[in-house]
Protein backbone atom coordinates (compact mmCIF):
# COMPACT_ATOMS: atom_id res chain seq x y z
CA UNK A 1 0.00 0.00 0.00
CA UNK A 2 1.24 3.65 -0.08
CA UNK A 3 2.09 5.74 1.91
CA UNK A 4 -0.92 8.05 0.97
CA UNK A 5 -3.02 4.93 1.52
CA UNK A 6 -1.60 4.02 5.13
CA UNK A 7 -2.17 7.58 5.93
CA UNK A 8 -6.18 7.30 4.83
CA UNK A 9 -5.90 4.08 7.09
CA UNK A 10 -4.85 6.00 9.81
CA UNK A 11 -7.60 8.46 9.63
CA UNK A 12 -10.20 5.85 9.56
CA UNK A 13 -9.10 4.31 12.89
CA UNK A 14 -7.35 1.19 11.58
CA UNK A 15 -3.83 0.64 11.70
CA UNK A 16 -0.24 1.95 13.56
CA UNK A 17 1.62 3.79 10.95
CA UNK A 18 3.84 1.58 9.29
CA UNK A 19 3.07 -0.29 6.40
CA UNK A 20 0.73 -3.45 5.76
CA UNK A 21 -0.15 -5.71 4.23
CA UNK A 22 -2.88 -4.84 1.30
CA UNK A 23 -6.15 -6.58 2.63
CA UNK A 24 -7.31 -8.27 -0.91
CA UNK A 25 -10.23 -10.30 -1.41
CA UNK A 26 -8.46 -13.42 -1.91
CA UNK A 27 -6.66 -12.91 0.80
CA UNK A 28 -9.25 -12.37 3.41
CA UNK A 29 -10.75 -15.07 1.90
CA UNK A 30 -7.71 -17.65 2.51
CA UNK A 31 -7.51 -16.49 5.84
CA UNK A 32 -11.05 -17.31 6.31
CA UNK A 33 -13.21 -16.33 9.72
CA UNK A 34 -16.97 -15.96 10.50
CA UNK A 35 -19.27 -12.98 11.78
CA UNK A 36 -20.24 -14.70 15.24
CA UNK A 37 -20.06 -11.92 18.04
CA UNK A 38 -17.35 -13.22 20.59
CA UNK A 39 -17.71 -10.21 22.85
CA UNK A 40 -17.22 -6.33 23.38
CA UNK A 41 -13.85 -5.28 22.67
CA UNK A 42 -13.45 -1.63 24.76
CA UNK A 43 -13.41 1.23 24.82
CA UNK A 44 -16.10 1.76 22.27
CA UNK A 45 -17.14 -2.00 22.69
CA UNK A 46 -17.03 -3.36 19.00
CA UNK A 47 -17.69 -6.42 18.78
CA UNK A 48 -14.97 -9.01 18.16
CA UNK A 49 -15.45 -11.52 15.57
CA UNK A 50 -13.14 -14.24 13.76
CA UNK A 51 -13.73 -12.33 10.73
CA UNK A 52 -12.44 -8.96 11.69
CA UNK A 53 -9.51 -10.36 13.32
CA UNK A 54 -8.86 -12.19 10.12
CA UNK A 55 -8.99 -8.75 8.20
CA UNK A 56 -6.09 -7.36 11.09
CA UNK A 57 -3.91 -10.58 10.25
CA UNK A 58 -4.09 -10.07 7.05
CA UNK A 59 -2.79 -6.43 7.33
CA UNK A 60 -0.30 -7.41 10.24
CA UNK A 61 0.90 -9.91 7.73
CA UNK A 62 0.12 -13.55 8.95
CA UNK A 63 -0.77 -16.51 7.62
CA UNK A 64 -3.97 -18.24 7.66
CA UNK A 65 -2.54 -20.63 10.46
CA UNK A 66 -1.86 -17.70 12.44
CA UNK A 67 -4.77 -16.66 13.20
CA UNK A 68 -6.15 -19.06 15.94
CA UNK A 69 -3.45 -17.57 17.95
CA UNK A 70 -4.07 -14.28 17.17
CA UNK A 71 -8.24 -14.98 17.71
CA UNK A 72 -7.16 -16.70 21.43
CA UNK A 73 -5.05 -14.03 22.37
CA UNK A 74 -7.68 -11.38 21.52
CA UNK A 75 -10.21 -13.87 23.69
CA UNK A 76 -8.27 -14.06 26.48
CA UNK A 77 -8.38 -9.86 26.36
CA UNK A 78 -12.10 -9.95 27.04
CA UNK A 79 -11.77 -11.49 30.23
CA UNK A 80 -12.76 -9.03 33.10
CA UNK A 81 -9.76 -9.69 35.07
CA UNK A 82 -7.35 -8.32 31.93
CA UNK A 83 -9.00 -4.98 32.25
CA UNK A 84 -7.93 -4.19 28.47
CA UNK A 85 -10.62 -0.98 28.99
CA UNK A 86 -7.67 0.24 31.36
CA UNK A 87 -5.00 -1.33 29.21
CA UNK A 88 -6.21 0.26 26.02
CA UNK A 89 -7.24 4.22 27.89
CA UNK A 90 -5.00 4.52 30.20
CA UNK A 91 -1.99 7.38 30.04
CA UNK A 92 0.54 4.70 31.24
CA UNK A 93 2.52 2.76 29.12
CA UNK A 94 0.40 -0.74 29.22
CA UNK A 95 1.20 -2.80 26.08
CA UNK A 96 -0.10 -6.67 25.81
CA UNK A 97 2.30 -9.22 25.40
CA UNK A 98 0.96 -12.43 24.38
CA UNK A 99 3.12 -15.22 25.32
CA UNK A 100 2.97 -18.32 23.45
CA UNK A 101 3.55 -22.14 24.44
CA UNK A 102 3.26 -25.56 23.67
CA UNK A 103 4.08 -27.42 20.56
CA UNK A 104 2.55 -24.33 17.88
CA UNK A 105 5.62 -22.64 18.92
CA UNK A 106 7.68 -25.01 16.84
CA UNK A 107 5.25 -26.10 14.20
CA UNK A 108 4.31 -22.31 13.17
CA UNK A 109 8.04 -21.34 13.46
CA UNK A 110 7.85 -18.84 16.27
CA UNK A 111 11.34 -17.77 17.27
CA UNK A 112 12.12 -18.14 21.12
CA UNK A 113 15.27 -17.85 20.54
CA UNK A 114 18.14 -14.85 20.64
CA UNK A 115 16.54 -11.58 19.82
CA UNK A 116 13.15 -12.92 20.98
CA UNK A 117 11.89 -9.48 21.11
CA UNK A 118 13.76 -8.23 18.46
CA UNK A 119 13.45 -7.74 14.79
CA UNK A 120 14.47 -10.91 12.91
CA UNK A 121 10.91 -13.51 12.76
CA UNK A 122 8.00 -13.07 10.85
CA UNK A 123 5.75 -14.61 12.80
CA UNK A 124 6.59 -12.96 16.06
CA UNK A 125 6.38 -9.84 15.32
CA UNK A 126 3.25 -9.98 12.28
CA UNK A 127 1.10 -12.21 15.75
CA UNK A 128 2.08 -9.31 18.06
CA UNK A 129 1.62 -6.99 15.95
CA UNK A 130 -1.69 -8.64 14.57
CA UNK A 131 -3.52 -8.25 18.04
CA UNK A 132 -1.96 -4.67 18.86
CA UNK A 133 -3.96 -3.73 15.79
CA UNK A 134 -7.31 -5.86 15.98
CA UNK A 135 -7.58 -4.73 19.33
CA UNK A 136 -6.89 -0.99 18.55
CA UNK A 137 -8.79 -1.57 15.60
CA UNK A 138 -12.11 -3.44 16.82
CA UNK A 139 -12.13 -1.52 20.27
CA UNK A 140 -11.86 2.15 18.81
CA UNK A 141 -8.55 2.89 20.77
CA UNK A 142 -7.44 6.37 19.08
CA UNK A 143 -4.20 8.26 20.06
CA UNK A 144 -5.44 11.38 21.53
CA UNK A 145 -9.08 10.62 22.02
CA UNK A 146 -9.55 6.93 23.05
CA UNK A 147 -6.13 5.94 23.92
CA UNK A 148 -4.87 8.52 26.23
CA UNK A 149 -1.25 6.64 26.58
CA UNK A 150 1.49 10.07 27.55
CA UNK A 151 4.02 8.23 26.27
CA UNK A 152 3.38 4.66 25.12
CA UNK A 153 6.05 1.91 24.43
CA UNK A 154 7.37 0.45 21.24
CA UNK A 155 5.79 -2.75 22.74
CA UNK A 156 2.24 -1.21 21.45
CA UNK A 157 3.58 -2.18 17.63
CA UNK A 158 4.53 -6.05 18.13
CA UNK A 159 4.92 -7.84 21.31
CA UNK A 160 5.00 -11.44 21.17
CA UNK A 161 6.95 -13.75 23.42
CA UNK A 162 7.00 -17.49 22.62
CA UNK A 163 8.35 -20.24 25.10
CA UNK A 164 11.09 -22.84 25.43
CA UNK A 165 9.99 -26.11 26.86
CA UNK A 166 11.87 -26.54 29.70
CA UNK A 167 11.59 -28.52 32.96
CA UNK A 168 9.73 -26.00 34.50
CA UNK A 169 6.89 -26.36 32.14
CA UNK A 170 5.28 -23.04 30.28
CA UNK A 171 3.71 -20.16 31.65
CA UNK A 172 0.29 -21.48 30.96
CA UNK A 173 -1.38 -23.49 33.37
CA UNK A 174 -2.78 -25.34 29.99
CA UNK A 175 -1.65 -28.23 28.63
CA UNK A 176 -1.01 -28.70 25.15
CA UNK A 177 -0.84 -25.51 22.89
CA UNK A 178 -1.68 -22.13 24.53
CA UNK A 179 -1.86 -18.22 24.73
CA UNK A 180 -1.65 -16.09 27.66
CA UNK A 181 -1.49 -12.25 27.51
CA UNK A 182 0.01 -9.64 30.53
CA UNK A 183 -0.05 -6.30 30.07
CA UNK A 184 3.23 -5.04 30.64
CA UNK A 185 5.03 -1.52 31.08
CA UNK A 186 7.78 -2.05 29.32
CA UNK A 187 11.45 -3.75 29.66
CA UNK A 188 14.05 -3.95 31.79
CA UNK A 189 17.63 -6.13 31.42
CA UNK A 190 18.80 -7.62 34.98
CA UNK A 191 22.11 -9.58 35.20
CA UNK A 192 22.78 -11.90 37.64
CA UNK A 193 24.94 -10.88 40.90
CA UNK A 194 28.66 -12.10 40.63
CA UNK A 195 29.29 -15.56 39.26
CA UNK A 196 25.21 -16.39 38.95
CA UNK A 197 26.30 -19.80 40.65
CA UNK A 198 23.46 -19.78 43.65
CA UNK A 199 19.97 -18.98 43.54
CA UNK A 200 20.67 -15.93 45.72
CA UNK A 201 22.81 -14.71 43.11
CA UNK A 202 20.77 -15.24 40.54
CA UNK A 203 17.25 -14.19 42.28
CA UNK A 204 18.29 -11.08 43.89
CA UNK A 205 18.80 -8.56 41.21
CA UNK A 206 14.95 -9.61 40.01
CA UNK A 207 13.60 -9.30 43.05
CA UNK A 208 15.27 -5.81 43.74
CA UNK A 209 13.70 -4.84 39.86
CA UNK A 210 9.99 -6.10 41.03
CA UNK A 211 10.51 -4.04 44.24
CA UNK A 212 11.77 -1.03 42.17
CA UNK A 213 8.94 -1.41 40.16
CA UNK A 214 6.77 -0.97 42.71
CA UNK A 215 8.42 1.96 44.12
CA UNK A 216 8.40 3.81 40.98
CA UNK A 217 4.36 3.82 41.16
CA UNK A 218 4.37 6.41 42.96
CA UNK A 219 1.97 4.99 45.48
CA UNK A 220 3.48 1.53 46.44
CA UNK A 221 0.17 -0.42 46.55
CA UNK A 222 -0.54 0.36 43.35
CA UNK A 223 1.18 -3.11 42.15
CA UNK A 224 -0.30 -5.50 45.25
CA UNK A 225 -3.39 -5.84 42.71
CA UNK A 226 -1.43 -7.08 39.81
CA UNK A 227 1.37 -9.24 38.25
CA UNK A 228 4.70 -8.86 36.98
CA UNK A 229 6.84 -11.48 34.80
CA UNK A 230 10.57 -12.10 34.88
CA UNK A 231 12.05 -13.68 31.66
CA UNK A 232 14.77 -16.49 32.20
CA UNK A 233 16.89 -16.92 29.04
CA UNK A 234 17.59 -21.35 29.07
CA UNK A 235 20.82 -21.23 30.34
CA UNK A 236 19.71 -19.81 33.86
CA UNK A 237 16.64 -21.91 34.06
CA UNK A 238 18.63 -24.55 33.63
CA UNK A 239 20.76 -23.48 36.35
CA UNK A 240 18.30 -22.68 39.08
CA UNK A 241 16.57 -26.12 38.01
CA UNK A 242 20.04 -27.86 38.95
CA UNK A 243 19.39 -25.83 42.26
CA UNK A 244 16.64 -27.70 42.73
CA UNK A 245 14.09 -24.33 42.45
CA UNK A 246 10.75 -24.82 40.33
CA UNK A 247 9.00 -21.81 38.63
CA UNK A 248 6.42 -22.00 41.52
CA UNK A 249 9.91 -21.45 43.80
CA UNK A 250 11.08 -18.83 42.10
CA UNK A 251 7.78 -17.00 41.89
CA UNK A 252 7.93 -16.98 45.84
CA UNK A 253 11.03 -16.16 46.02
CA UNK A 254 10.47 -13.09 44.14
CA UNK A 255 7.52 -11.98 46.08
CA UNK A 256 8.52 -12.31 49.24
CA UNK A 257 11.97 -11.17 48.90
CA UNK A 258 10.48 -8.20 46.18
CA UNK A 259 7.92 -7.51 49.37
CA UNK A 260 10.69 -7.10 52.03
CA UNK A 261 12.68 -4.88 49.50
CA UNK A 262 10.02 -2.73 48.51
CA UNK A 263 7.39 -2.25 52.03
CA UNK A 264 4.70 -3.61 49.90
CA UNK A 265 3.71 -6.49 47.55
CA UNK A 266 5.24 -6.67 44.52
CA UNK A 267 1.89 -8.51 43.05
CA UNK A 268 -1.51 -9.64 44.39
CA UNK A 269 -0.13 -12.74 45.35
CA UNK A 270 3.23 -15.29 44.78
CA UNK A 271 0.53 -17.26 41.62
CA UNK A 272 0.63 -13.20 40.15
CA UNK A 273 4.48 -13.07 40.04
CA UNK A 274 5.27 -14.95 36.58
CA UNK A 275 8.42 -17.07 35.42
CA UNK A 276 8.87 -17.63 31.18
CA UNK A 277 12.04 -19.45 29.85
CA UNK A 278 12.76 -17.63 26.85
CA UNK A 279 15.70 -15.90 24.59
CA UNK A 280 19.09 -17.52 23.33
CA UNK A 281 22.12 -18.10 25.03
CA UNK A 282 23.75 -15.95 27.99
CA UNK A 283 22.52 -14.91 31.42
CA UNK A 284 21.14 -11.35 30.75
CA UNK A 285 17.91 -12.11 32.21
CA UNK A 286 14.59 -9.51 31.25
CA UNK A 287 11.88 -7.92 34.06
CA UNK A 288 8.72 -6.91 32.71
CA UNK A 289 6.94 -4.97 34.92
CA UNK A 290 3.05 -5.04 35.53
CA UNK A 291 0.87 -2.67 34.44
CA UNK A 292 0.37 -0.40 37.84
CA UNK A 293 -3.60 0.57 37.02
CA UNK A 294 -4.07 -3.52 37.61
CA UNK A 295 -4.00 -6.58 35.47
CA UNK A 296 -4.18 -10.39 36.44
CA UNK A 297 -2.96 -12.78 33.38
CA UNK A 298 -5.32 -14.83 30.79
CA UNK A 299 -4.20 -18.03 29.91
CA UNK A 300 -6.55 -19.68 26.70
CA UNK A 301 -6.23 -22.97 24.97
CA UNK A 302 -5.93 -23.26 21.12
CA UNK A 303 -8.49 -25.04 19.57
Amino acid sequence: MSPDEIEELLASGVGDGLPVVEPTAERLAGMGGDDVDLGPVPPLLGPLTSRKVAYFAVLAGCRPAELPVVLAALRACLEPEFNLLGVQTTTGTAAVCVVVGGPVVERLGFHPGTNVLGPGNRVNACVGRAVALASAGIGGARPGETDMATTGQPGRYTFCLPEHRTPFGGLSELDGDAVSVLAVGGTAEVLPRAGGGTVAEILDPLADALAGAVRAAGDPTRMSSGAQAVVLPPEVAGRLAGLGETAASIARVLYEGGGVRAGHPVAASPDDVHVIVSGGPGVKMLHLPGWIGGSRVVHRALG
